[in-house]
């Protein structure tokens, strides 16, 4: 007798071939059959009656790394079918961890991660990864993360490290792919990530080709120089031997409106001169992050006391200004803050809740002051705790870099905040319902590998996203007429429809559409068959 029993279904099973009629028989936490096996028992059955039954949908690109142990049940993603969440981006993860930087990094991903009272008192990514393995309704993937590793040994100055510094970071992220990191991730706008050189970097992935790990960059520039920095991106993973996965990969800002077809022409060159480079990208045209990010890099080094002594000082306030308004600063991609593309996205701490949503224009208008006041006054005031959303998207491209055969989808979701981005609870909804159900950008079939099979790849986790015996069962049922995100900017945590069961290692998490309470998901922490090892200090 069978576990589960899937039946009736139209399996999509996310290698990108046609759809067909089958059963899909679970034991434990694998799929055993698939085919015409109606007639075998099973402890439970679920009727599909003709909906699509799929691998459950990975999300290449989150900021999960702290909201499913404190939400286990993690609905923003389990009611769109997600049912693996890839962690540790932007160069700046949870793990590991000092006493010193455990407290660096809270502060400054406050508006990434909130300020829950939970305890983080892991040092180790292996002792990190134990709390989801069981404690959350999602696996995660998480990759090493550059900007905590050289926070831990170079701490935040802005200079080259010395060789000794040099060969302690190549060791803990040595140590960090033998615990089950799947690659390098880089914040090259974000301090400590930014102060790092491209021949460090290089040096650093070098650490991870052996364990087929790859190389994640947030790069340098979005904006003026935003082809330089996919070029650069890619030439790091080229000369470090090691596949390059751009991340959040847009085209955004009216100085590259149409200039999309560069990118991807590039794309091409490099992969057919062997350099395997792939791509994610969220299907909405706002970013979201901390305010503070846009800040120049020289005023980020040092860290938070840093930034706030830069915040009021009168002299580098006026240079601030200077910088963020007429030449553009490095943290804004190089292109003039223009103050109308912001909204407070959330706000830690007790400060007026009425500005949360408004654009910064409109709250600073509210306050009395201009727009740059209000902005350097609400990170001191907040000490640093504001996210906000940046609308610089352009359909066109969003489309474009869709199409790609490289391309998967992540979210970049940040899930704290009073209003924040609504792709955390609808991005893959959207993808599937408005780019190939309504504008049929892509078949049905080529959707779903991307957001199974595709990143399954990526991540080395060989054994999710295809349905198939002897693959793990992570299975999402649902109706294709029915899915859509409901999310917006002004209602961001509304749960996306359509998506009726969601299984996760063969446990129902997700059954006739309501939450089960089952917490079966795992740290995915042996790609490609390797061994992990466990460390017992950072």
């Amino acid at each position: 007798m069978h576990d589960l029993l899937i039946s009736g279904g139209r399996v999509i099973d996310g290698t990108g071939s046609p759809w067909y009629w089958a059963d899909i028989a679970i034991d434990g936490d694998q799929i055993v059959a698939v085919g015409s096996i109606r007639g075998g028992a099973a402890r439970k059955t679920i009727d599909a009656d003709g909906r699509i039954v799929s691998p459950g949908f990975i999300d290449m690109h989150t900021h999960s790394d702290l909201q499913p142990l404190v939400n286990p049940y993690h609905e923003c993603k389990l009611y769109q079918g997600v049912t693996t969440d890839v962690i540790g981006h932007d160069g700046l993860g949870l793990a590991p961890a000092t006493p010193e930087t455990r407290d660096i990094l809270s502060e400054q991903l406050a508006a990434w991660n909130g300020l829950p009272d939970f305890d983080r008192d892991w040092s180790t990514l292996t002792e990190y990864l134990d709390r989801f393995d069981g404690g959350s309704v999602v696996n995660v993937a998480t990759l090493a993360s550059q900007g905590t590793v050289r926070m831990a040994v170079v701490g935040m100055e802005n200079r080259e490290p010395t060789d000794a510094e040099m060969a302690r970071m190549k060791a803990i992220i040595d140590q960090c792919m033998r615990e089950g990191a799947i690659g390098l991730s880089t914040g090259l706008t974000y301090a400590p990530c930014m102060f790092a050189s491209d021949d460090e970097l290089v040096e650093l992935c070098q650490v991870i080709q052996p364990y087929g790990g790859f190389y994640c960059p947030h790069h340098r520039n979005y904006g003026t120089e935003a082809l330089k920095g996919y070029w650069d991106s890619i030439e790091i993973g080229r000369r470090a031997g090691v596949p390059t996965h751009l991340t959040h990969c847009h085209l955004s800002f009216e100085i590259n409106e149409g200039r999309v077809g560069e990118l991807i022409a590039m794309i091409d060159e490099a992969r057919a001169a062997g350099v395997e480079v792939t791509m994610d990208a969220y299907p909405y045209l706002a970013g979201q992050t901390y305010l503070h990010a846009f800040l120049p890099s020289w005023a980020q080094e040092g860290g938070a006391d840093a930034i706030l002594e830069s915040l009021q000082a009168e002299e580098s306030r006026a240079r601030l200004r200077h910088e963020l308004e007429v030449t553009g600063s490095d943290g804004m991609q190089g292109v003039p803050l223009g103050w109308e593309m912001l909204r407070i996205g959330g706000i830690l701490g007790d400060h007026d809740p009425a500005i949360i949503g408004m654009s910064l224009p409109d709250a600073a208008t509210r306050a009395g002051k201009t727009p740059f006041d209000f902005f350097a006054d609400l990170l001191v005031e907040t000490r640093l705790g504001v996210s906000g959303l940046a609308f610089f998207g352009i359909e066109e491209h969003v489309q474009a870099i869709m199409r790609h055969p490289a391309h998967v989808v992540g979210s970049d979701g940040i899930l704290v905040g009073g209003q924040p981005h609504p792709r955390g609870w609808g991005a893959h909804a959207r993808f599937l319902s408005r780019y190939v159900r309504d504008l049929a950008l892509l078949s049905w079939e080529e959707g779903i590998r991307k957001i199974t099979s595709a990143p399954a790849r990526r991540i080395g986790s060989l054994d999710r996203g295809i349905v198939r015996p002897g693959c793990k069962a992570d299975i999402v049922v649902f109706d294709p007429d029915e899915l859509r995100a409901t999310a917006t900017y002004d209602n961001p945590r509304s749960h996306a429809e359509g998506v009726s069961d969601v299984i996760v290692n063969g446990a129902q998490a997700l059954a006739d559409g309501q939450v089960t309470g089952a917490t079966p998901g795992r740290a995915l922490r042996d790609p490609y068959g390797r061994r992990h090892e466990r460390h017992s200090s950072f």
